[in-house]
């Protein structure tokens, strides 16, 4: 069983059954999702240093759409303006679950996960900053490493075929989803360059609008559909990137169910758009972003030139030492104790593998310099770097997770409840009697 009401439960301790099981589907899409982008940017990367790399150039320059609505768009951009939207969307969704019956619902529980974030993000920003006054570089791109990149760091979690506890694995989601609430936050006042009134005004209604059928209960995709695109429409002509789109309407979806409801808006919403978010627009994305130049210069920039450098020291570095010195210390100054059957090893690896910072780092490199390819190669170069760093670590331990993973599934009685949540499965199958 859990920890007494009367008593604060260890940090990275066992998870409620309802969170664990929420945490589970989330993770298992997500997973998925982060193997197909693995392919998609290793797929780009061949074909950008091949002799079909012009191909692949024409492609991801042309341009469509409706031009007399603003809208006629590379399908480079289309992929970042239009499919991130609604990985955006998700996100916005899963932060509002964990802000309204997630991790992040009180106080007690948010501070831990909120302030390892807020470090992991404020210590890569720093250190790129430092790095490129140093080297009398451009400070646009300081927001750069600041993101992690869940999926393909569930991706690397997959290929290693490793079983970290829900707790660890939970800890990693939070922090996620903290860090994409950081990055729109900073997109839309950092990046927003030129800013249409009107139209910003136009979207701002017509999330007003959402809000109003949120509020009313009014159901039926052909509301929210037309609705969500038009708001999508109006928010990039503002000069706001698109994606501010999609996190807003993500956190106006209701995610407490009514009685007569099997799942709340959000739950359908994410339960349908989360296979598609990662299983198809964030692979496309990485596809038409990703495909940068490894030749000679390119590599030699990362250590020569004070912004992919920067970029580089703060995923891997500043990551690291922000997240595990932001845990660290807000463990050690509250009341909280590190879960018995861990160590602080497994924090400091799971800070190394939140320095895989793909999806929203590319993102961000794009909108931060007119010609991003040394920024997108340092950002490459910096999650793989991560990456590696992570398996190394995990492998390390990886004996301890089987252990654990087994403890906490294990179902002896086949009643679909592991035993560990339930009175008589408190012995062996508990988590201090694991280690």
């Amino acid at each position: 069983m859990g920890a007494p009401s009367s008593e604060r439960a260890p940090f990275l301790g066992l998870l409620p059954l309802p969170e664990r099981a929420a945490i589970t589907r989330a993770l298992r899409t997500e997973t998925v999702g982060g193997l197909i982008l693995l392919a998609a940017a290793a797929l780009a990367l061949l074909w950008a240093n091949t002799p079909w790399s012009k191909l692949y150039e024409r492609i991801r320059d042309a341009h469509f759409g409706p031009a007399a609505l603003g809208l006629d768009l590379s399908v480079g951009h289309w992929a970042s303006d239009g499919l991130l939207t609604v990985f955006f969307l998700v996100a916005g969704i899963e932060l509002k679950r964990e802000l309204v019956i997630g991790e992040l619902r009180t106080p007690a529980t948010a501070a831990l996960p909120v302030i390892a974030a807020l470090c992991g993000m404020a210590a890569p920003a720093a250190l790129y900053a430092v790095t490129a006054a140093a080297g009398g570089g451009d400070l646009s791109g300081w927001a750069v490493p600041m993101a992690t990149d869940i999926a393909f760091a569930l991706a690397v979690l997959a290929v290693l075929n490793t079983h970290l506890p829900a707790a660890l694995r939970a800890f990693l989601l939070t922090l996620a989803v903290v860090d994409d609430l950081g990055a729109i936050l900073i997109i839309a006042v950092f990046f927003t360059r030129t800013l249409n009134l009107v139209a910003l005004a136009g979207a701002v209604t017509g999330l007003a609008v959402f809000y109003a059928l949120q509020r009313h209960r009014v159901r039926g995709w052909w509301w929210y559909g037309p609705l969500g695109v038009t708001i999508w429409a109006l928010m990039f002509n503002s000069g706001i990137h698109a994606t501010v789109a999609g996190v807003s309407m993500g956190l106006i979806l209701r995610t407490n169910r009514d009685e007569n409801e099997l799942l709340s808006p959000g739950q359908r919403t994410a339960h349908l758009l989360h296979p598609i978010s990662a299983g198809i627009a964030v692979p496309l994305f990485a596809l038409f972003t990703a495909g940068v130049s490894v030749a000679g210069p390119a590599l030699s920039a990362l250590f020569t030139e004070p912004e992919p450098l920067g970029v580089v020291l703060g995923l891997v570095v500043g990551k690291t030492v922000g997240i595990f010195a932001g845990t660290y210390l807000a463990v050690r100054f509250t009341r909280a104790h590190l879960n018995p059957s861990l160590a602080w090893a497994d924090v400091l690896a799971l800070a190394v593998l939140a320095g895989i910072g793909f999806t929203v780092a590319l993102l961000i490199g794009e909108l931060a310099f007119p010609d991003p390819e040394h920024v997108k190669a340092a950002v490459l170069a910096g999650s793989l770097t991560a990456a590696a760093l992570a398996v190394l670590l995990i492998k390390r331990r990886n004996v301890v997770y089987r252990r654990l993973y087994a403890a906490e599934t294990r179902d002896q009685n086949t009643d679909g409840i592991p035993d560990i949540y339930q009175p008589k499965g408190s012995g062996p199958g508990h988590t201090d009697d694991a280690k």
